[in-house]
């Protein structure tokens, strides 16, 4: 069945986590190919019907200037049918965040108990604390730009969650110094680290300008990795080569070896002594003059 948008109700869209590169690829596919896949939706009497499944294909095509989608048409309860939807969801996987939210929905739209969530979900009724409390300790305004894509989920969960549940406030302002640059989960948790390690003015800098500390950090690393500490972590890790092409000789690396392969080992063997040496030798001249 092919719907205009003017008779579809979109209110499950605050599910649903944006993927700005995935919705370009899906745009591009549209505008070579048409709509391939219909969007999901349910029967809102008495000429309205609920978006389920294709909230990035409707925005797609909005951008292309269609007015309609074309639809399948499910026969089932709302709530039965969002969590079917949800089961039937493969492409990406959910984030916490994500699982609290259509839990959330589940509990206050539908009046579902946290047993009967937990039943429906086929976990604990402590998982489904944990993912309620999850969306609770983090400020709405922050997980609209989760929901936007505007930061990931992960680094939602490891970075601003465990702000939120000490400061709101201090979530709040670190989410908006997130925004200014497209930070990986790795380089949040070091401005997370730098935030919790740091005095006031430190913290202000971070916040203020965080790509600029990020590569003050990353300056200090390099000044940090002498030549010094270089050479004694090449010396462990010849030593523990040593060791263990020793236990491969004890074990019989070398006998029954073709004409081929004792010529290819004694290559091998020269070449490994010639190189030592000129690092024993290189280093005892140089200890020497220190």
């Amino acid at each position: 069945m092919e719907l205009e948008f003017q008779s579809i109700d979109f209110r499950y869209e605050h599910l649903r986590r944006r993927n700005p590169p995935l919705e370009r690829q899906l745009l591009a596919s549209l505008a070579d190919h048409g709509q391939r896949v219909p969007v999901v939706v349910l029967v809102q009497p008495p000429d309205h019907y609920v978006l389920l499944d294709g909230y990035k294909r409707v925005r797609a095509l909005r951008r292309l200037g269609r007015d309609t989608v074309q639809a399948t048409l499910w026969d089932l309860g709302e709530a039965e049918a969002l969590l079917l939807e949800r089961m039937m969801r493969t492409a990406v996987a959910e984030s916490p965040l994500e699982q609290g939210w259509i839990l959330r929905e589940l509990r206050d739209r539908f009046r579902m108990p946290p047993e009967e969530l937990a039943r429906r979900f086929d976990r604990s009724p402590s998982w489904v604390s944990r993912r309620l409390a999850l969306i609770q300790d983090l400020p709405e305004e922050v997980q609209e730009h989760v929901r936007r894509g505007q930061i990931a989920a992960h680094t939602a969960m490891r970075v601003l969650v465990p702000l939120a549940r000490a400061n709101k406030r201090d979530c709040r302002r670190f989410c908006q110094a997130l925004l200014r640059g497209r930070f990986t989960t790795r380089e949040a948790e070091l401005l997370h680290l730098g935030w919790l390690q740091g005095r006031a003015e430190v913290r202000e800098r971070l916040l203020a300008d965080p790509v600029l500390y990020l590569r003050s950090q990353r300056a200090l690393e390099v000044l940090e990795a002498s030549p010094f500490h270089g050479w004694l972590e090449d010396l462990g890790t010849l030593s523990a080569v040593a060791r263990r092409a020793r236990l491969h000789l004890e074990q019989g690396a070398l006998f029954s070896r073709s004409a081929e392969e004792v010529q290819e080992a004694g290559a091998a063997l020269r070449q490994s002594e010639t190189d030592c040496q000129a690092l024993f030798q290189g280093s005892a001249r140089d200890l020497g003059h220190a």
